[in-house]
């Protein structure tokens, strides 16, 4: 008999295993060998580290893999080959279905704009040579919120910030 107490979220690691299960049995060879894929990526980070991920962690790696493939679809499509690009593209949207939904540009200004009133100090604004600093603050804040962020927009909205 489980209480309530013992219930708590799957972890991505939990949730992919899982579903590379579901995956076996429907005999979804891309999408298995993407999950396992996923899962080893994990589970060496894992071995390195010498402990558990935390779901921060977890959600990092995922980023990465999915940069990684964007990279690839970009190479395949200079190069002509829209097969291999539309599988990384398949592989991208397997990925981020484990990941927190990405927020919008409304959300990334706001949490931008937070940033720069909390760093500003005797009135003096943050300016462009603060853009290391406040792209931090702003990082952390969007870990924090539990929300993901693409890092090229996050990079555009606090330049055009700072610049104001």
């Amino acid at each position: 008999m489980i209480s309530m107490g013992d219930v708590r979220a799957m972890t991505i690691g939990e949730k992919i295993q899982a579903d590379i299960v579901v995956a076996m049995k429907a005999r979804d060879e891309h999408k298995l060998t993407t999950l396992r894929m996923v899962k080893s990526a994990l589970k060496n980070k894992e071995i390195d580290k010498r402990e558990k991920l935390t779901d921060a962690e977890e959600s990092q790696i995922l980023t990465t893999l999915i940069k990684q493939r964007k990279e690839s679809v970009e190479s395949f499509t200079k190069g002509n080959r829209p097969e291999l690009a539309e599988k990384e593209q398949v592989e991208i949207g397997m990925i981020e279905g484990y990941l927190p939904q990405a927020v919008g540009e409304d959300v990334i200004r706001g949490v931008v704009r937070g940033a720069i009133d909390t760093l500003t100090n005797d009135g003096a604004k943050p300016g462009p040579k603060d853009m290391g600093t406040l792209m931090k603050v702003v990082q952390q804040r969007i870990l924090a919120d539990g929300v993901r962020a693409d890092g090229k927009l996050v990079s555009e909205i606090v330049k055009a910030e700072l610049a104001k």
